[in-house]
């Protein structure tokens, strides 16, 4: 910590709101005093009604009631004061009104602050949901160093119809990257089902096509039953699903209709595109798709990097379409913790700080050592690059994390 972070004072919340309450006390002793001493005729007493108002904005139902009875309280006062006006039929409605909209004020205060509290709570079930359901990746899997980043287009959520996830099995690990057709709720449950059936059947010992057409199988399942035929042919999922062994650097990967990844080696940027891509998933019924695996190099200087189609259709201003390919080659010599942060940054800054569209970057890299059996948070032979990596995967802000690691 900082010694600027460290004495900087934050007040709490509950602290600023008792230190409000002196305006809204100030004015009741003004306007009862200047009431009082104030020339007959020219009568104050009705501008108390904007403390229990102005308490409301900041304090509970009860500071509001409380302060709403002062203003009553300090309006008989200015009564007694002219003796003439307590009990005239004048006056009295006006105490009988000041109550009437403190007691409003109080009551509309204490709905909001329930909804607030509502509003909260399923704002943290949300959150939790989402986070099950697109689970951030670990900074080490095996002997691969991660890091990914989601932008959500949806205002308030953590996932919209991106995904990925990552699947150790006993020789190696499996990844996948998708994007589900639509956006909202729909796709989120579309990106649910894939990732259960992927993290379900990616540990057995199967080959990537068996794979694929088991999660083509479980998605025309889910995205065409007898209760939707409309659906059928209408919604998809395209994907890329990769298995990278641990002892050797061949790469085996199958596309059904998602972006190709890139790889950063020596400064360059290569294109990995399909052989023979395959269709989205959820048109298997219609197109009966022949899975082709292809294979590439990666080596321990090498950084794959894997992405949706949010992230290369994203647009200025003026309509041009992000340079990914060529902003990439820019950060080839960064470990992938680095270069995904560089990534964030320059993808919002590009578009103007919103997307319309979700996109979902990963950023892997091959190290010369495995990392220890089970070691999912720091270890002795964790390295502060890899620190920055397991921040950045938990969906942490890029811009609170200090120096670029190369």
């Amino acid at each position: 910590m900082s010694p600027r972070q460290r004495f900087v004072y934050r007040p709490h919340p509950q602290q600023a709101s008792n230190a409000l309450l002196a305006v809204p006390l100030g004015l009741i002793l003004a306007i009862t005093l200047a009431d009082v001493f104030s020339p007959r005729g020219v009568p104050l007493g009705p501008l108390l009604v904007v403390a229990p108002a102005i308490t409301a904005s900041f304090a509970g139902p009860v500071l509001t009631g409380v302060m709403g009875v002062a203003a009553v309280a300090a309006l008989i006062v200015i009564g007694l004061a002219h003796q003439n006006l307590l009990g005239t039929l004048y006056f009295d409605s006006q105490i009988i009104a000041l109550l009437v909209i403190s007691v409003i004020v109080t009551v509309f205060r204490y709905v909001r602050e329930r909804r607030s509290r509502e509003l909260t709570q399923v704002r943290t079930v949300s959150e939790a949901t989402q986070r099950a359901v697109l689970r951030p990746l670990p900074h080490r899997i095996g002997p691969l160093r991660v890091a990914s980043v989601y932008l959500a287009a949806e205002e308030q959520s953590l996932i919209g119809g991106d995904l990925y996830a990552a699947v150790r099995t006993p020789g190696g690990t499996r990844l996948i990257i998708g994007d589900v057709m639509g956006k909202g709720l729909t796709a989120i449950g579309d990106a649910a089902l894939l990732l259960g059936a992927f993290r379900e059947a990616a540990h057995r010992q199967a080959t990537l096509p068996d794979l694929m057409a088991y999660l083509d199988h479980s998605v025309c399942w889910h995205l065409a039953e007898p209760t939707e035929p409309d659906q059928a042919g209408e919604c998809f999922i395209t994907a890329a699903v990769l298995d990278i062994p641990d002892e050797h650097p061949t790469v085996q990967i199958v596309t059904c209709g998602h972006p190709p990844p890139l790889l950063l080696r020596d400064w360059q940027v290569t294109t990995l595109g399909a052989t023979a891509p395959a269709p989205p998933l959820g048109l298997g019924q219609l197109t009966r798709p022949d899975y082709h695996v292809d294979t590439f190099t990666l080596e321990p200087s090498d950084v794959l990097l894997l992405h949706t189609d949010g992230v290369i259709e994203a647009r200025d201003a003026r309509g041009v379409f992000y340079p990914l390919a060529e902003r990439a080659a820019s950060w080839a010599h960064y470990r992938p913790s680095a270069l995904v942060r560089h990534l964030r940054a320059d993808l919002l800054a590009f578009v103007g700080g919103h997307l319309a569209d979700d996109a979902a970057v990963i950023a892997v890299q091959r190290t010369l050592q495995p990392a220890p059996t089970g070691a999912t948070e720091r270890s002795p032979r964790t390295s502060p690059a890899d620190e920055g990596d397991q921040a950045l995967n938990s969906r942490t802000d890029p811009a609170e994390e200090k120096g670029l690691p190369q």
